[in-house]
C-alpha cells in the first residue's frame, strides 16, 4: 500500500490525478511530510494540526481528520522506516469539466544522510520575511521559488540554499529550518519572520529544553551565523543535521550538535 488516493490503493506505476486539477495547474493545495520510524508516525497530531490551520487559511476542504490519520498510518505501516507525504489538492473547474479535490498519501524511501551539508545564502524576494499575509504559515504546494533557490545553490557547488529576506534577515532553508550555537545557546529565526511552522523545529526546541539547553528565537543577519561555533539544519527528513559550510565559512560539528541530536532522538523514542 505505497499509494492511497482518497483512501483507495493505487498502483505506484500508474497512480494519477486529473490534468485539470488546480493543484497541478496552479499549485493550489497543501502538503505535509511526516516521518515513520518502523511503521509508526512521529508527531502525527502536530502535522494534522498544521494541515488544518493551512486549510482554514486556504479555504480548502479536507477529508475527516480520522480518515487522514488512518490513511497516513496505513501507508507508514507499509513503508516502515520512510517518510510519508500527504497532498491535498483543490480540484478545479474548466468549461465542461469539474474535478473533485483529491487527497494523496504516499511513502518514499529515506535518502542517505548528508554529514557534510553545505549551504549557500540566497536572497529570497518572494518570501514574506516578516510581513503577515493571508497564507502565512500554510504549507502550500507552490514551492517552485524554493526549489529554484536550491538548484542555484547546487549549480554553485553547494547542497542547498539558505534563504535571506530582502531586509537581510536569515529565514530558513527551502525545506528545512536553520539554527546555530553561540556560547552554548541555541539560536534560531523567530516565527514572526513568516517562516514555516516546522514540526521538527518545535520538537527540537522541546528537546533542547529537556536537556537544559538555552534557546533564543529572534531576528539576525547572516553575520550572526558566521560568528557561530556550530550550525544545524532541522527537518522531518534531516532531523538534526550538522552544517559544515555557509558560503565560504566552514564549521565543524561539535558537542552541542551531538547533544541536541541525541536529545531529539530520545524524544522521538519516547513518543513512539
Amino acid at each position: 500500500m505505497r499509494v492511497l488516493i482518497d483512501g483507495e490503493p493505487a498502483d505506484p506505476a500508474t497512480a494519477a490525478i486529473s490534468v485539470f486539477d488546480w493543484g497541478l495547474q496552479r499549485g493550489d493545495g497543501l502538503f505535509e511530510v511526516a516521518r515513520s520510524y518502523g511503521g509508526r508516525v512521529f508527531a502525527l497530531d502536530a502535522h494534522l494540526d498544521r494541515l488544518a490551520a493551512g486549510a482554514a487559511k486556504l479555504r480548502l476542504d479536507l477529508p475527516a481528520r480520522s480518515d487522514l490519520a488512518k490513511w497516513i498510518e496505513a501507508v507508514a505501516a507499509d513503508g516502515a522506516d520512510c517518510f510519508v507525504r500527504l497532498i491535498v489538492t483543490r480540484g478545479g473547474t474548466v468549461p465542461g469539466i469539474d474535478v473533485s479535490p483529491r487527497c494523496i498519501v504516499v511513502w518514499e524511501e529515506m535518502p542517505e544522510p548528508n554529514d557534510a551539508f553545505r549551504i549557500l545564502p540566497v536572497e529570497a524576494p518572494w518570501h514574506s520575511g516578516g510581513v503577515d499575509w493571508d497564507l502565512t504559515g500554510a504549507k502550500v504546494i507552490s514551492y517552485a521559488p524554493n526549489m529554484s533557490a536550491g538548484r542555484r545553490a547546487q549549480r554553485e557547488g553547494f547542497d542547498d540554499a539558505l534563504l535571506i529576506s530582502r531586509d537581510g534577515w536569515v529565514l530558513e532553508g527551502p525545506t528545512w529550518t536553520v539554527a546555530w550555537f553561540i556560547d552554548g545557546v541555541l539560536e534560531t529565526p523567530a516565527m514572526d519572520l513568516g517562516i514555516l511552522a516546522s514540526v521538527t523545529r518545535s520538537e527540537v526546541l522541546k528537546a533542547a529544553a529537556d536537556i537544559g539547553m538555552a534557546v533564543v528565537e529572534g531576528r539576525w543577519t547572516l553575520d550572526r551565523i558566521l560568528d557561530a561555533e556550530e550550525v544545524v539544519a532541522l527537518s522531518t527528513l534531516k532531523e538534526v543535521a550538522p552544517v559544515v559550510a555557509v558560503g565560504s565559512a566552514a564549521f565543524t560539528p561539535g558537542v552541542a550538535t551531538r547533544q541536541l541530536a541525541a536529545a531529539f532522538t530520545a524524544r522521538v523514542a519516547a513518543a513512539l
